[in-house]
């Protein structure tokens, strides 16, 4: 059984730099109940999300993943999984859980993660600073291994054997050296 927990430290950056606003505003008005309320709502978001927890297990034949308690868990098993796959997020994908142009992203930080593609066409992308044990976790055949094109050789490019002048490179416009 695979279990990691990756945390948050994105989301508590974030979550740290709001409060430093309330407490600018504290400093500035004083406290009241609204400021009061925002920094009980910071820190309820700050335990809700301090990490990222991926769960597989081998004999329930399942993947479960969750947000810090419990909040948004997913399981998925393993008899509905089509493929899993290594994957880089980018930016876009941002943080948290949310539904992207790519399916379901549950990221905490970083950009590593796994992709997980069901029978019915769904993807799930879970963020991971643990990229190649929780893909090694899985069964080896629900691993997506990347089918390899040959390339044809060059005697079968050029049957002529004529001699080709060089394609030239193009100069950079924004090399100024």
């Amino acid at each position: 059984m695979y279990k990691h927990t990756q945390f948050a430290w994105v989301i508590w950056a974030i979550l740290l730099w709001i409060s430093s606003f309330l407490g600018v505003a504290a400093q500035l008005i004083g406290l009241n109940a609204g400021i009061v309320g925002f920094a009980v709502l910071l820190v309820l978001v700050a335990i809700a999300f301090y990490g990222l927890t991926v769960e597989v297990n081998q004999n329930s034949h399942s993947v479960s993943f969750w947000f810090g308690p419990g909040i948004g868990k997913k399981t998925l098993n393993f008899d509905d999984i089509e493929s899993v796959r290594a994957v880089r997020n980018s930016l876009r994908h941002g943080v948290g859980m949310r539904i992207s142009h790519d399916g379901w992203v549950y990221a905490a930080a970083g950009f590593s993660a796994i992709e997980i593609l069901l029978k019915d066409g769904t993807k799930y992308r879970v963020g991971t600073n643990d990229q190649e044990t929780l893909l090694a976790s899985f069964p080896e055949a629900l691993r997506y291994v990347p089918e390899v094109i040959n390339t044809p050789e060059q005697t079968d490019i050029d049957e002529d054997d004529e001699e080709h002048e060089p394609v030239k490179k193009r100069k950079d416009p924004f090399d100024f050296s």
